[in-house]
């Protein structure tokens, strides 16, 4: 049996947040302990720094109402740079979801030189989730956007998307098929060409949906049951697309593929993942 269709799938077991004393703390370890609780996984918070009892006890404190609810966690303190020590440490203790609060969008400056999140974002091997607008309360995630696009990786993304979503009582999950131009293959001159056009378009769009039909068939029901699970198939360049459909959508999560390679010239010249990267358009779960 494939064990994302196991009933007793559970891809998060233990949870890691990279904590600094940011304005965003209480709001970003509330986040972190609500989906903890949510995912039945361990928290671990790893703050870069030396450890001190003031330290300690301001997390304890934010983290106290959630411990009452259940919640497992521990504090790692570690002095270093902070992406090489988040990326040791996630290694190291077998972090199957990061949690990072992130810039929604940055300056050039920030893009080139690239943020902490963005750099652990391109290294890290564990699932990683980069948070945009983290809320003490909680926000209801009512609708989830996945990526669809024909890749190894999908068809695990589709299931970890469906069970975020089961976990969090999403209502509504679209699961979004990017297309190239390029597959057209025909270039648009009169009337006849944008017919022909028209009807190659519709074939691609069908077998895209059949193709993620077949992927959501083989999910169990009791991931799936609350959710209204439907396809969109969009023609762009891959990564923008998705990302600017997520945000007019108004999606509460994005769910992407991880990209294989990330190198400097993917930055200078930046395509799929590294168009969400540039301008996080919602929450975003990158799944390894």
């Amino acid at each position: 049996m494939n064990v994302a269709n196991s009933p007793h799938f559970r891809p998060f077991k233990v949870i890691g947040i990279g904590a600094t004393f940011s304005p965003n703390l209480t709001a970003n370890l509330s986040e972190a302990a609500r989906l903890s609780l949510f995912f039945d996984a361990k928290l671990v918070v790893i703050h870069v720094g030396e450890a001190s009892p003031d330290k300690r006890q301001q997390f304890e404190a934010i983290l106290s109402p959630f411990v009452a609810q259940g919640l497992c966690f521990e504090c790692i303190f570690m002095p270093g740079k902070p992406v090489a020590v988040i990326l040791h440490t996630t290694e190291a203790l077998k972090i199957d979801l990061l949690i990072i609060g992130a810039l929604q969008r940055e300056n050039v400056l920030n893009y080139y030189l690239g943020s902490i999140a963005r750099k652990v974002s391109r290294s890290v091997k564990c699932h990683i989730l980069l948070l945009i607008k983290p809320s003490i309360k909680r926000v209801a995630c009512n609708h989830i956007v996945v990526n669809g696009l024909e890749n190894p990786k999908t068809e695990q993304s589709i299931h970890i998307a469906c069970y975020v979503g089961a976990q969090l009582g999403a209502s509504k999950m679209t699961i979004v098929e990017e297309i190239r131009h390029q597959e057209i293959h025909v270039n648009v001159k009169d009337d006849t060409s944008l017919r022909r056009a028209t009807i190659v378009r519709e074939k691609l769009r069908r077998r895209e949906d059949s193709r993620v039909q077949n992927i959501v068939n083989a999910i169990p029901k009791t991931m799936k049951s609350q959710m209204s699970i439907n396809t969109q198939s969009i023609f762009g360049k891959r990564g923008y697309s998705i990302g600017h459909y997520a945000e007019m959508a108004r999606a509460d999560l994005l769910v992407m593929n991880a990209h294989s390679k990330t190198r400097f010239w993917d930055r200078l010249f930046p395509h799929d993942i590294e168009h969400i990267l540039t301008e996080l358009p919602t929450d975003v779960l990158i799944l390894q």
